[in-house]
């Protein structure tokens, strides 16, 4: 079993201020240790298990219990390949034992609002920020249900690339968009914990404080680098900016935020029904 100090460690790569090497209690190890999981064996889940997580993931809590949210369930493969796009680097997607899309609905509280003879005054933009809260919340109890018996998975925000293809083929109606893919299977070989930014550039207290921001990241790329330096092809517009021999994670992020993503991600929801007011 490992130590509470051993899981700090691999997250972080930081000795933890409070935390010894008693055993950690395993529900916390679990999510402490968490990985993405990019590679499934082939068979698919027992019905019984499918239907657990599912109803694992409509157990988040939802804003003002309006559950602001739907899940779509992707088996066919042609719908598939426009889900989850047609890059060869990407077949692992395509292939998993179970696709699901998780989407924010504001129209199930429109039809609600009118079957009950109510006109529905909230098509704002709180309520795209309810709605996609609430798919995502979703989202992270189903992965945290999903890692707690073995199961393997990866959200995948990519899908949101090509939204108006994957409203298309989902036939997401007007007022539900998709916040964000999710597979999901036995694991074929075992992931790896990403190492975090440490908790004094993400833990505040009583006031936001970055003063030290450049300092600790400059220790956090340099315990990253030694540990899971950023490969060559995951190395973001090298195009733009050419490949670094030494490529660090503020480095690769600032590079990502450099370069607008998702421009006509606002278009799409205006003309998707939602307003933004």
């Amino acid at each position: 079993m490992a130590t509470a100090r051993q899981v700090f460690l691999d997250r972080f790569g930081l000795e933890p201020q409070a935390l010894g090497d008693d055993e950690q209690d395993p529900r916390l190890a679990a999510i402490l240790s968490r990985r993405s999981h990019r590679a499934f064996r082939p068979e698919k889940l027992a019905p019984d298990l499918l239907e657990t997580l599912l109803a694992c993931a409509q157990s988040a809590p939802a804003k003002s219990d309006l559950q602001q949210f739907s899940i779509v369930l992707v088996d066919d493969p042609a719908a598939r390949r426009i889900v989850m796009g047609s890059a060869p680097n990407d077949e692992w997607m395509r292939t998993a034992p179970h696709v699901t899309v998780f989407c924010a609905d504001m129209r199930r509280g429109q039809r609600i609002a009118a079957w009950r003879g109510y006109a529905h005054e909230n098509d704002s933009l709180d309520t795209f920020l309810n709605a996609s809260v609430d798919a995502g919340l979703s989202l992270g109890f189903m992965m945290a249900a999903a890692e707690a018996v073995g199961v393997g998975c990866c959200p995948i925000s990519l899908i949101r690339n090509r939204i108006a293809a994957v409203a298309d083929v989902l036939a997401l109606p007007q007022g539900v968009f998709p916040v964000a893919g999710f597979c999901f299977g036995w694991p074929a070989r075992e992931g790896e914990v990403s190492m975090r930014l440490p908790p004094a550039i993400v833990i505040h207290h009583e006031k936001y404080d970055d003063s030290q921001l450049e300092t600790e990241l400059s220790a956090y790329d340099r315990r990253r680098h030694e540990r899971q330096p950023i490969a060559p092809h995951k190395q973001r517009h090298v195009a733009k900016y050419g490949q670094s021999a030494e490529c660090t994670w503020s480095e690769n992020a600032a590079r990502q935020l450099s370069v607008p993503e998702r421009p006509d991600f606002r278009n799409f929801l205006l003309t998707h029904g939602f307003s933004l007011r």
